[in-house]
C-alpha cells in the first residue's frame, strides 16, 4: 500500500476522513457481529476445542476474554432488535452504542431508544441506561417468593441444578463466579479481566468455588488431593487400550479412558500405602515452567492436572519432559475426546490437524474496505456523534422510563 504524506492534507480533510472511516468501521463491526452470532448458534467453536464462542473469538481473533463475551452478547441481541441492527450496518450507530442499547432495549421501545442515542454522545447514552430499569416493592417480593433451587442426579450420573434467584442474589452468585474466574485470571499473572465466559465457564467457575470452600483458607488443593478415588479396574483397562470393567468404590460405572485420566494426576493407594503420582517438588517445577493450561487459547491458572504425555501406567516416566499441564476440560479432552499432543508439546485435533498456539490473522480484504464492498452509501456524515449537550440524569432517566412498561406502574404507584 502506498504510503500517503498526512501532513500535506488539509485541516478538515482528517476529520472529515476519520469521520467516514469510523462509519466503515462500524458498518464492518456490525457484519462482523452478524457472524459472530451464525458461529455461536451452529456451535462450530467446539471443532477448534474451544469450550465457547467467546473462548474461540479472544483465542481466533486476538481479543480479550472479556471484549470477547461482550461481543457475543451483542451478537446474539441484534436480531431481536431489527432497527438497531439496521442503524448499526449503515454505520449510523458505534459499537460502544450498540452495546449500552443491547442491554435495555426491546422491539416495543428500540425506537425511541435510537433516538435517544442519536442525541446523546456515547458515554451520555451509557450512564443513562444505568438507571432505566425499574421494579416495583410488590415485584420484588414475588420474585424473592419465587426463589427456588433443585438439585437431581441425571440416569447418565450428571448432577443437575436449576435455580431462579431474586436480581439481587442472582447478582451476588454471578459476582461470585466472576470473582473466580477473576483469580483463575489472576493467579497466572495475566490481566485483571474476568475470563468465560471463559478463561472459565460458568460451570467451571462454580466448581472452583465449591473446591477453594473445601480448601484450607487461602490455599488450593493440587489435583492428586482433589481426586480421592478408589477405582477398581481390570489391569488391561488402565495399562493399556483394553476395555475390562472400570468402577467407583460406590458403584458407578467409568470408561476406561476416564479411568486413565483421572490416575494421571491423583493420590494412588496400592496395598494400603498411599503415594502421589506428582511428588510435590516436580509439581512445583511443573507450574514454574507451565503457569497454566497449556492448551491454545485457554487462560485456566487453577485446579490443573497434570497429564502424563505417556502415560504412566504404560510405562511412562514421571518427569517434567513427559508432564504437561492442563485443566480439566482440555484434560478430558485429551483423555476421551480424541485431542492429542505429541512430544513436544504441540496439540492436534481428533482429525490430526496441528492447532497453533497462536494462530496469525488473515490478510486484510483485497477490495478495501468492506463497508464499501457491501454497497453501503457512507461519508463523513454518516455516523451519528450525539449532540454533546450537558447530561442531566434524571432528565435522562425520565425520558427513558416514559418509554419503559415500568412507567406508568412507578407514576401509578406514587
Amino acid at each position: 500500500m502506498e504510503c500517503v504524506d498526512l501532513s500535506a492534507l488539509r485541516l478538515d480533510e482528517p476529520e472529515a476522513e476519520l469521520a467516514t472511516l469510523a462509519s466503515h468501521l462500524y458498518a464492518g463491526t456490525c457484519r462482523w457481529l452478524e457472524l459472530v452470532g451464525e458461529l455461536d448458534r451452529r456451535g462450530g467453536f467446539a471443532e477448534s476445542g474451544q469450550a465457547s464462542c467467546a473462548e474461540w473469538l479472544a483465542w481466533r481473533c486476538a481479543l480479550t476474554p472479556r471484549a470477547a463475551r461482550e461481543h457475543v452478547r451483542v451478537a446474539r441481541r441484534l436480531p431481536s432488535l431489527p432497527v438497531i441492527h439496521a442503524a448499526f450496518a449503515r454505520g449510523e450507530l458505534s459499537y460502544a452504542k450498540v452495546r449500552a442499547l443491547t442491554r435495555v432495549a426491546t422491539a416495543d421501545n428500540e425506537d425511541e431508544l435510537l433516538e435517544l442515542a442519536r442525541v446523546f454522545t456515547a458515554a451520555q447514552l451509557e450512564r443513562a441506561v444505568r438507571g432505566y430499569r425499574r421494579v416495583t416493592t410488590a415485584e420484588a417480593r414475588e420474585l424473592q417468593e419465587g426463589a427456588y433451587l433443585s438439585v437431581f442426579w441425571e440416569p447418565d450420573g450428571s448432577l443437575s441444578i436449576h435455580c431462579r434467584l431474586a436480581p439481587e442474589d442472582g447478582a451476588l452468585l454471578l459476582r461470585t463466579l466472576d470473582a473466580a474466574r477473576d483469580t483463575l485470571w489472576k493467579q497466572g499473572g495475566g490481566s485483571a479481566e474476568p475470563p468465560p465466559a471463559r478463561q472459565a465457564s460458568n460451570a467451571e467457575a462454580l466448581v472452583a468455588v465449591a473446591d477453594t470452600s473445601l480448601a484450607h483458607e487461602g490455599e488450593t488443593r493440587p489435583a492428586g488431593e482433589r481426586y480421592q478415588i478408589v477405582i477398581h479396574t481390570d489391569e488391561s483397562a488402565l495399562s493399556r487400550d483394553g476395555e475390562g470393567g472400570c468402577e467407583l468404590e460406590d458403584g458407578s460405572a467409568l470408561a476406561p479412558e476416564t479411568a486413565r485420566r483421572l490416575a494421571c494426576d491423583a493420590s494412588l493407594t496400592r496395598n494400603g500405602r498411599k503415594t502421589r503420582t506428582i511428588p510435590p517438588a516436580l509439581r512445583r517445577a511443573l507450574r514454574a515452567r507451565d503457569r497454566g493450561c497449556r492448551f491454545p487459547g485457554c487462560e485456566n491458572r487453577r485446579f490443573l492436572d497434570a497429564h502424563h504425555l505417556h502415560h504412566w501406567a504404560r510405562g511412562g516416566p514421571t518427569t517434567l519432559t513427559n508432564l504437561v499441564l492442563l485443566c480439566r476440560r482440555h484434560h478430558r479432552l485429551v483423555h476421551e475426546a480424541g485431542w492429542q499432543i505429541d512430544r513436544h508439546g504441540r496439540f492436534h485435533d481428533p482429525r490430526g490437524q496441528p492447532l497453533p498456539a497462536v494462530p496469525r490473522l488473515p490478510r486484510g480484504h483485497p477490495d478495501g474496505l468492506l463497508a464499501s464492498n457491501r454497497g453501503l452509501a457512507i461519508d463523513a456524515d454518516t455516523l451519528q456523534p450525539g449532540t454533546g449537550d450537558p447530561l442531566h440524569p434524571a432528565d435522562a432517566v425520565d425520558a427513558l422510563l416514559s418509554i419503559s412498561p415500568y412507567g406508568a406502574a412507578l407514576a401509578t404507584s406514587s
